[in-house]
């Protein structure tokens, strides 16, 4: 018969309880969400970044930690989609128009004029078309959450646009977009893809004529200084989708996605919100400067417009899906009905 060593009982029981230790200091661990962005914290994203922070460790305490990396301290724009797909960051909130590769279907909130306002965008987007796009990049392993506004583009530039055929020749700042691309070569003029804080310098010179923005990223970056000629086109959408490695929200708790499932249908109403205003004070600082002649178009005027560069619809209409771009022009139709961020 063995004996049992007296020692070797308790040094065994010594590391089942340290080892047991481990394990519970482990789960209670937090998750960690790293949120990362290439804007200034003092923007509608990095203001939202930092609500959805701040909300998530009110309502979920230890559990789950969101750290915030504003102004490209983590990664910059042409890398932080490769670090989600990778993860080692779990939430973006990059421009729509950065998903081409993607989402072919996505293409559709550059296509220009095919929204009339903020609140056309806001119905698509709440529709079930609209939320079906926050999916289609799940074969990426790229889920959409939410839709954050930055507002409604106008045109400007170093002479006065009121008919499509004012902007011939002229050579126009452009995001990378095909579609926006595209959208200046069918009015005849030049598109000139660079970075966004290239573009002032690029208007001072001369490099190009004129861009397209929203009001308060015109303002906050001076462009109204040197383009004497703002058109208030409302022609296109310049919004945020943020997004997370699906693997990675797949695999959280279920109680703990739909908390944060809540958070975020909280914060987009607060930042889309917050856009709006945003935009509207800078309009009217712009105005208030008095740098820049803003045009107003008529409905006719518009209506030329959008006739003028429809070619662009039908020419993306194979990747986008028909009956998609259908469904975000009807949602230029609408009752009395006002959408949260007008208010």
């Amino acid at each position: 018969m063995s004996l049992i060593n007296p020692k070797t009982v308790v040094g065994a029981i010594g590391v089942a309880i340290l080892m047991g230790g481990v394990a519970g200091a482990q789960a209670q661990d937090p998750i960690v969400i790293k949120f990362s962005h290439v804007v200034a914290e003092n923007t509608p994203k990095g203001q939202g970044a930092k609500m959805f922070a701040e909300e998530v460790k009110e309502k979920l305490g230890d559990r789950v930690k969101v750290e915030v990396y504003p102004n490209s301290s983590l990664y910059g724009d042409g890398k932080e989609m490769e670090a989600l797909l990778l993860g080692d960051v779990q939430m973006l909130a990059p421009s729509l128009a950065k998903f081409e590769q993607y989402s072919p279907s996505l293409q559709l909130y550059d296509l220009p004029f095919l929204f009339d306002d903020i609140n056309a965008v806001d119905r698509f987007q709440h529709s079930d078309d609209g939320q079906g796009l926050l999916d289609s990049m799940q074969d990426r392993n790229i889920q959409g959450l939410a839709y954050w506004h930055n507002g409604m583009k106008q045109l400007s530039a170093n002479k006065p646009l009121r008919e499509p055929k004012d902007a011939r020749g002229l050579k126009f700042r452009v995001q990378a977009s095909d579609v926006l691309d595209e959208q200046f070569k069918e009015l005849r003029a030049v598109p000139r893809k660079m970075s966004f804080g290239e573009v002032y310098q690029a208007l001072q010179t001369g490099v190009v004529n004129g861009q397209e923005n929203t009001w308060s990223n015109i303002y906050s970056q001076k462009m109204h200084e040197v383009q004497p000629y703002i058109t208030e086109s409302n022609h296109g959408i310049i919004d945020y989708m943020v997004i997370t490695n699906a693997d990675f929200w797949n695999g959280l708790p279920d109680d703990i996605r739909s908390q944060l499932e809540d958070i975020l249908v909280d914060v987009t109403e607060k930042v889309n919100k917050q856009a709006y205003d945003l935009n509207q004070e800078a309009k009217q600082s712009i105005v208030d400067a008095g740098t820049s002649e803003i045009i107003q178009l008529t409905p006719e005027q518009r209506e030329e417009w959008r006739e003028a560069v429809r070619p662009v619809w039908e020419k993306f209409q194979g990747d986008i899906g028909e009956d998609l771009i259908k469904a975000a022009e009807s949602a230029n139709q609408s009752d009395s009905t006002q959408s949260e961020t007008s208010q």
